[in-house]
This record gives structure tokens, C-alpha cells and sequence, in this order.
């Protein structure tokens, strides 16, 4: 099937979906069923089948799913059978911990350039990689091959690191700055930004009045637009 044609959330999905079964492998775990994932998940039996079912069949019926072939499979579906070398850009405090994080070469990922605007920071090596100045971003992305970027600058810079990285052949983009950057077609962008993720959380933490309206028997009443308030098709009642 067509990359197109699969929705962004299944994608995004089979990273944890791999995780989990290397948790399982490692336990010594040969066989798992969808409910026994699901189990694992936090997600439904249905879900896993579904979102598996863009990409094939997997699993036997009375005999789930094979751990170690499941592995293998959805990472090759995601193109993790191989290293990518990746760009960073930006190595202040945040930069700095991106590129030293062993992590990213276990699974399949490697700093390969690393690029910095402060003269301070500019020569100093981590991991054999030298960073350089940041006005060589496209000539070596583009001699290096690399697709992958890593976005680790203020704010204000945002945006022309991510147009010097397309520039040199970057197709996809893990953000790290608070801004939302304006790309072409044909790139594929991820964002992390911890202080909106924990701005949506403090909602949680301290009760929201609630409008009397709410409150008040009977006011629950959602209709189609046009209706005149009438109960159509497709509304609802508390």
C-alpha cells in the first residue's frame, strides 16, 4: 500500500508497537496474541489488527503473532533495517545533550553533522563529529546525502535552519524549537515542545468552573446547523 494511503497516527503508532515487542523478546517471550499486546499497549485488540492489517498479515489465527518476526517486519516497514545519518542543528544546552544521547545509534540513528551559529561552540568534536558553522548546512547535507534534521536553535532561527536544511536534501524534521515552521510540500515534520506539552497539563490540576447553562437539566442538546434547535439526525441529548 501506498505510504499516502496509510494515516499518520498508524505510523505513529508502530515505534511503540516495536518497543513494546523488544521488551517482550528480551523477557523471552516467542509469541504474543493482539489481546495480550493490547494488554501491553493500553490500546485494543481491534486497534493493533487494524493498523496492522495496512501492511499485511502477521499473525496466525490460535497463534498470534510471532515476537521476533513482528520485530523484524515493522522495522523494515519503517525503514529501520539500515543507519541514518541525521544533521543537527543548533548546539547550545539542548544541542549539546541531542548529540551526545547514545541512545539514537541503538536504534538505528546517527548524528552524522552538527551545526552551531556561536564561534564558542563552533570546532569542538563529540563523537568524532565536528561542529561547524551553520552557513554550511546545505553544501554539506547535500555531500553527506542526509535526509534526517534535528532542529535545536531558538525560536528566531527556526525557520531558517529548517529552509537550509530542505535546501540540501532534508526530508523530514524533528523540531525541537517553540515555533511552528512553514515547510513545502513533501516534508515530513515532528515537533517536541516540553513547555506546551506541560501548559496543556496544568488544565488538569485545578477544577474549571462550569457554566450554569451546562449545569441546568435538559441544556445538553447538540443539533445540526439549520435545525432550529430541532433534534436531527446525528444529534444528542443528555
Amino acid at each position: 500500500m501506498r505510504n499516502g494511503a496509510i494515516p499518520d497516527i498508524v505510523i505513529r503508532r508502530l515505534p511503540i508497537y516495536v518497543r513494546t515487542l523488544r521488551r517482550l523478546a528480551a523477557a523471552g517471550i516467542d509469541s504474543v496474541s493482539s489481546e495480550e499486546l493490547a494488554t501491553h499497549l493500553g490500546v485494543t485488540a481491534a486497534q493493533i489488527r487494524r493498523d496492522l492489517s495496512f501492511f499485511g498479515r502477521f499473525g496466525k489465527q490460535g497463534k498470534g503473532y510471532d515476537v521476533r518476526h513482528l520485530i523484524e517486519e515493522i522495522t523494515r516497514i519503517l525503514h529501520l533495517d539500515r543507519t541514518w545519518d541525521v544533521a543537527l542543528v543548533g548546539f547550545g544546552r539542548l544541542g549539546q545533550a541531542i548529540a551526545h544521547y547514545r541512545g539514537f545509534e541503538e536504534d538505528g540513528f546517527r548524528i552524522a553533522a552538527i551545526f552551531d551559529h556561536n564561534p564558542d561552540h563552533i570546532g569542538q568534536v563529540v563523537n568524532g563529529v565536528v561542529v561547524l558553522p551553520d552557513y554550511q548546512i546545505e553544501s554539506v547535507v547535500r555531500e553527506s546525502g542526509i535526509k534526517i534534521g534535528i532542529i535545536a536553535v531558538p525560536a528566531d532561527a527556526a525557520q531558517q535552519a529548517a529552509d537550509q536544511l530542505i535546501a540540501g536534501g532534508v526530508r523530514a524534521i524533528l523540531n525541537y524549537a517553540p515555533v511552528i515552521l512553514r515547510l513545502p510540500p513533501g516534508i515530513w515534520m515532528r515537533e517536541i515542545d516540553p513547555t506546551s506539552a506541560l501548559q496543556s497539563l496544568t488544565y488538569y490540576l485545578e477544577p474549571a468552573p462550569i457554566p450554569d447553562s451546562v449545569l441546568s437539566p435538559g441544556s445538553f442538546t447538540t443539533s445540526w446547523p439549520g435545525s432550529n434547535g430541532g433534534r436531527t439526525p446525528g444529534s444528542f441529548r443528555a
